[in-house]
This record gives C-alpha cells, structure tokens and sequence, in this order.
C-alpha cells in the first residue's frame, strides 16, 4: 500500500507563477505538454508531488490561470480537498483571481494557503495584505499567508512548513466510503490498454476490484499512485488505474463503487448564489461536479423566498448523493477554447472578462436525486416549500419518498439510521401511522362488500393502500386483525361451523345440515339448494368456513361424512364394489361414486382391480 498521501490543487490569475511554484517545490515539471513549455501557458492540467519536512507527501494538482479555461480548472479543483492560491506581489489581484475565489468559495473549499508569488520583483506586502482580506471576506478563513518567490527560492521552506501545517489540519478521509473516483485524464498505453487518472478524496480502491462506469462494469487491472505500483489505495491520494472494460473513459465520467451511488439527470438543489451573481438564473447553465462539466436545464420551483428551490435536468446522468455540490455556471463562450489563437490577444495578459464568457453563478446542493414528478397546478410551489425544510438525511427523503428500501436510502447517500418497518423498507413515521390507522377500514369495507369471503387477500390490501411489497401489508397487522392464508380478518371471524358466515348463509346450512342429519349420504338435489338460497358463492363460503364438505361440483355433505362413510365401508367384505358401498351407504350412485373417488384421494379406500376397492 502507497504511504499516506494529501492533494493540494492551485488556483489564481494567468502568469501568476503557479506553475513555477509547482516546479520549485517539488522539482518536477508539472506542465506536461510541449506547448504549454514553449508558450509558458499552462492549458491542461499538471501533476507533481514531493515529501514535506515532516515526512508527508503532498501531491498538486495544477489548473490553468486563463478564464477561458476555468472549466479545466474546476475539473482539477473539484475533487480535492484543499488549495494554494497564488498572487504576484507585482500585479496584485486580479479578475482570474478574483472568479477563481468564487468558484472555490461556491463549491466550499474551507482549507487552504496564500502564496504570494514573484516577492522579488515587487513588494509582497500590498498584494499580501489585499489577498488575505478577499479570501477571508469569500468564507475561506484567516488561511496561512506568504511571500516567496519560485525564480530565486525565497520563502520555500516556509512554504513547506506552512504547507505541513495545513495537511495535519485536514480532516481525516473515510477509507471505509464508497468509491466516486472523477476521471481528469484517460488514454491508452500500449501493452497495457486503457488508462485514467484522478484523485480519490475517500474510500479504498485495489487490484481487481469492480467498479462502474456509466453503469458498465469494469475492472481494475493495475494500480498507480506517485508513479508506484500498489496493491491498494485509500483517499486521499493521486491514482491511476489500468482498466479491463467494454467502455471507453473520458474526462468528466466516474468510477465509483457499484450500487453506492444514483446515476440520475434529475435532481432537486438548493441554489446559493455566489457571491456577486445575481439572479434569477438562466434556464440554460452548465452544472460542474467533480471533472464533470454538463449541460443543465434550471426550473425554479418557487420564489426565492420559498428558499431558492430549483430542478435540475442534465444532460446526461451523473452519479450523486444527497448534499453534493454542483457548480452552475453560465457557459457563454467554449471554457476550452485556445486563447493563444485568438488574433490579437495576448494569452498572458488578458485582465478582463469578454462579453457572454463563463462566470460562476451559483452552488446548488443536491437535496433529492429521484424528485417526484410534478403533475398538478401548483406542485412546483408545494415542493418548493418542502424543500425549505429538507435537508440531506434519510428522515428528509422518506419525507417525500414515504417508502424506501435500504439500498435506495444508500445509493442516494443516506444510509438509515432507524430499524426497518419489513424486511428491508424503511418508512416515514408519519406515514406508516396513517397506513396503520388506514387498514382496519379497508378490511372493514372489503368484509361488507364481500360477505362470503373469509378476509381480504394480502395482494388486495397492498393495491387499495398503495404499497409496493407485501411484505409491508404483513408488518401493518395488528390485533383484532390476523394473517393466515393469505388473508386477513379479524379475529375469530372464521372459525370452523356457520360463525363466520353471513345470516341467511348460516341459516340455509344449519337447514341443509338438518336435511343430511337422517340422511347424511342423500346429497340434496340442485333444486333444494336453490330453495335454501345456496348458490355456488355462498356454498363456497360455507365450504371454506368449514360448515360443510364438498365432494365434487354439485356434491356436499355435512362436514366428516366421508370420516363416516370409511367407517362404514370398512365393516363391508372386502373388496367391495360400488353398488355394495352404494347400499351400505343409503345413497345414489350419482353420490356413491364421486364419494369413492373422493376416499380414494384422501387414502381411506383404494382401488383393486376396475370393478373393486377395499378399505385401508
């Protein structure tokens, strides 16, 4: 396993000497591609690391300083949990400096440093003094302030020492969280097929574990940190990892653990603005998370005194939690657009900000990432309103979900802390009282409507109250309500006998059965039940109360009569043949034979040859 690593990502003004600063510190040259050496611009992103004095490695991610590619820079910031911003003591602040601040105060980054640059080209102190008040004014702190200079090496080793202070104040990374790893770069190797890079801010990653990728799996071949093989990672850390996938990776896409994440297009936010925007916002923005840069639609969902509630539709499905960070940003002119061939502009020196060019407009943070959909006049309001009072727990979402399974609660980062109320449901309390108070009625109604029943069905129960497993149906049952057989009534409802019959229904049997008492074997005729009002329902109730035996269609008997008939049938010569049972027995063969068969089954006689059975 790789030794214990923290990422730092820069931030600050074009030219300002982040990338020399990099260089200095750590000895490697973080500007990667030839042209960024021959234009001195850095256009992609960087990466270099070294050991601090106390023995902590520390990696940087470099972002380019040129607003024309602050999406780059958000891709390289996103994931990391903390940053060096960089000044030159002989400019000062500057527009870059200023929308990079915005964006690192919008998306939360509360650790961090100033370094201001070139101290020995111009005074630091005004640029020092300057800086240290915006930042704290944008909510970064009173972050630890210096002068050097990467040319001559002023000042460094109080950086590294001002640099060791700020990793020991990290917050400590959940080694034990899933895995959302934002892929900043992705390329083939030859021999060893594809490869992509990023910073793991939580979690564990090892050699052959299984992760997706827009819901594909694959699978980690090999493992990089700092340009080492490993085994295993835990974040924070610098990664590359060799993967075996059908998927082709690119920048902006995920690998996180499968299941522990929802991948959806739809969420409801809430929207800060940032500092100096103004709203209302546009409908059209592009929503920025970890290297993810999106395309977004934005539907307010109230006033803005109803809590600045919106609806983002992306433009395509991204991996998140409750409480993530999306960045919204106006995406006027393309981030990635080269200034250095744009006629007549000088890629180095460029302090304003051209008419439509990206600028940072707001945090939304992602309060439900499977919001209702919203059908009714006046929804958007309601929800709206809810959303007011959300937050980013399980309580809040089964607020609005009534009903989820833990795995749910889970992929949308909640995992629950109460039991659950069946299997593995967990419900809003407020609900799960109604439904508790709800079901009573409903079988009290099901029980007028169908008399001859002996409950309602469980799958019945779970249509009328709306409920997803029946499992849940089981878990509402309380006294005087009962489960069996997959129904539920009250207690005592249907014991065996008439008890649990309608009145005229019991009547008609205690009758039928006062008929069978002389003559238990004489089957009544289809005409003397339809005086008794024993249609095939209520003969059906009667046989499932128990209050009476059907033999076959149009047969029934008191109940125990074929207990009797066996007895009987028993006392005969054996084998005997139907018309020998037939007489024993004081009936018809229309009876006689039906009731054989129907001893046969139940293995109180069985049958010899075509003509005879005996008693067992």
């Amino acid at each position: 396993m790789a030794a214990k690593m923290h990422v730092v990502a820069t931030a600050g003004h074009v030219d300002h000497g982040k990338s020399t600063l990099v260089r200095a510190l750590t000895g490697m040259e973080p500007d990667r591609l030839e042209e960024e050496r021959r234009r001195g611009l850095t256009i992609e992103l960087g990466y270099a690391w070294t050991t601090l004095p106390s023995g902590e490695r520390v990696a940087f991610v470099d972002v380019p300083g040129h607003e024309r590619f602050l999406g780059t820079m958000l891709a390289g910031v996103g994931p990391v949990p903390a940053m060096m911003f960089v000044v030159a003591a002989d400019e000062g602040w500057m527009p870059q400096s200023e929308e990079h601040l915005v964006a690192l105060s919008t998306l939360g980054v509360r650790h961090g440093l100033l370094a201001v640059t070139r101290a020995d080209l111009a005074d630091p102190a005004p640029a020092l003094e300057d800086a240290r008040d915006r930042l704290a004014e944008a909510g970064l702190g009173d972050v630890e302030a210096l002068a050097v200079s990467g040319r001559t090496g002023e000042g460094l080793g109080g950086l590294r020492a001002a640099l060791d202070r700020l990793v020991a104040a990290l917050p400590a990374p959940d080694s034990q969280a899933p895995v959302r790893l934002w892929i900043d770069r992705a390329f083939s190797v030859r021999g060893s097929g594809t490869v992509v890079t990023g910073t793991l801010p939580a979690g564990r990653v090892e050699v052959g574990d299984e992760l997706e990728l827009d819901g594909e799996p694959v699978r980690v071949r090999a493992l990089e940190s700092l340009k080492e093989h490993v085994e295993s990672v835990t974040g924070v850390a610098r990664v590359a990892l060799n993967l075996r996938g059908r998927i082709a990776p690119r920048r902006g896409h995920a690998l996180v653990t499968p299941g522990a994440w929802t991948a959806t297009s739809l969420a409801d936010v809430r929207v800060t603005m940032a500092v100096g925007a103004r709203g209302p916002l546009p409908a059209r923005l592009t929503a920025h998370i970890g290297s993810a840069s999106v395309p977004c639609e934005v539907r307010p969902l109230g006033t803005e005194a109803e809590g600045a509630a919106a609806r983002l539709r992306l433009a395509r499905p991204l991996p998140l939690h409750l409480g993530d960070a999306l960045l919204l940003l106006d995406p006027g002119r393309d981030p990635g657009r080269d200034p250095g061939r744009d006629p007549g502009r000088d890629p180095g020196r460029d302090p304003g900000r051209g008419r439509g060019e990206p600028r940072v407009l707001a945090r939304a943070t992602v309060l439900d990432v499977r919001p209702p959909e919203l059908r009714r006049r006046g929804a958007a309001r309601e929800r709206a309103k809810a959303l007011a009072e959300a937050s980013a727990d399980a309580a809040s979402l089964l607020r609005t979900h009534l009903l989820l399974r833990e795995a749910d609660l889970a992929a949308m980062g909640c995992p629950p802390g109460g039991r659950p109320v069946a299997g593995d449901w967990h419900a809003d309390p407020g609900h799960w009282s109604d439904l508790s108070a709800r079901l009573p009625e409903v079988v009290r109604r099901y029980a007028a409507d169908h008399p001859l029943e002996p409950g309602m069905r469980v799958e019945a129960a779970r249509h009328e109250l709306g409920l997803p497993d029946r499992r849940l149906v089981a878990a509402l049952v309380r006294p005087p309500l009962t489960v069996a057989d997959g129904r539920i009534t009250t207690m005592g409802r249907a014991p065996a006998g008439t008890a649990g019959l309608p009145a005229p229904v019991a009547g008609a049997v205690r009758a039928l059965l006062e008929d069978l008492a002389g003559a238990p074997f004489q089957a009544p005729e289809a005409g003397r039940l339809t005086a008794l009002g024993l249609g095939p329902r209520e003969l059906a109730a009667a046989v499932r109360a128990g209050a009476l035996l059907r033999v076959t269609e149009g047969v029934v008997l008191a109940p125990g009569a074929d207990a009797r008939a066996a007895a009987l049938l028993a006392r005969l010569p054996q084998p005997f043949t139907v018309s020998q049972a037939r007489s024993a027995l004081g009936t018809s063969r229309r009876v006689a034979v039906p009731l054989l068969e129907h001893l046969d089954r139940k293995g109180l006689t069985e049958r010899v040859d075509e003509v005879h059975r005996r008693s067992l």
